[in-house]
């Protein structure tokens, strides 16, 4: 779906001017403390941070036609939303991030990575601050090289482990440990019997009449 915006200043000026007044003013807490290498522009149809191909190549996996999200800003006529991938990657960031946010005495209504807010009076800035300003580039690629479904699929044995399952089976087979399979049938086959040791007995003469 091709957006209708080209520009963030675009997307804030389609936009009442509470709701422009308050996203303008978070963004400006974003892109003080966004790290070299993170862009700004229009992604998913608002105002999106992310790491542009140039300098990951690979892309979204949902969509590696589009750079690598960071984060993006939006608003509807209920709220504004606060779409913060780079806590999603980091779990520990995000634990971090509602610690902080629970300190200030403000309601946090967050789910996986979205931060909702009614006003700009309901928003932490100085905890999204934080936030950005600790999740360099770097650590963010990171994080989701190592979250990322294709390099980490839950349940799917290594290659050690398969090898190591494929040599318990054989060992568990009758007859592996010797080289091969056992036969269920009795053997035909007779052992040559071996001769004699003993010597035959000598004849004794017969007496004459």
């Amino acid at each position: 779906m091709a957006s209708k915006f080209t520009t963030p200043e675009q997307y804030l000026a389609s936009l009442p001017e509470e709701r422009r007044r308050d996203l303008a003013a978070v963004r400006d807490v974003i892109r003080a403390n966004l790290d070299k290498g993170i862009e700004e522009g229009i992604q998913y149809n608002m105002i999106g941070y992310y790491v542009p191909h140039e300098v990951y190549p690979a892309g979204y996996h949902c969509d590696p036609k589009q750079p690598l999200p960071f984060a993006g800003l939006g608003a509807t006529k209920s709220h504004l939303s606060l779409y913060f991938f780079g806590l999603y990657c980091s779990p520990a960031e995000r634990e971090r991030f509602q610690a902080e946010w629970k300190k200030t005495g403000k309601k946090l209504d967050m789910g996986a990575a979205c931060i909702r807010f009614k006003r700009l009076e309901d928003a932490a800035l100085d905890v999204i601050a934080g936030a950005v300003r600790r999740l360099k580039l770097k650590p963010f690629l990171s994080y989701y090289e190592q979250v990322r479904p294709e390099n980490k699929k839950p349940g799917a044995p290594s290659k050690k482990a398969s090898s190591q399952s494929k040599g318990s089976k054989a060992a568990a087979k009758p007859g592996a440990a010797a080289g091969g399979k056992r036969s269920s049938k009795p053997s035909t086959r007779r052992s040559a019997a071996k001769p004699s040791a003993a010597k035959p007995a000598a004849k004794r003469p017969r007496k004459r009449a």
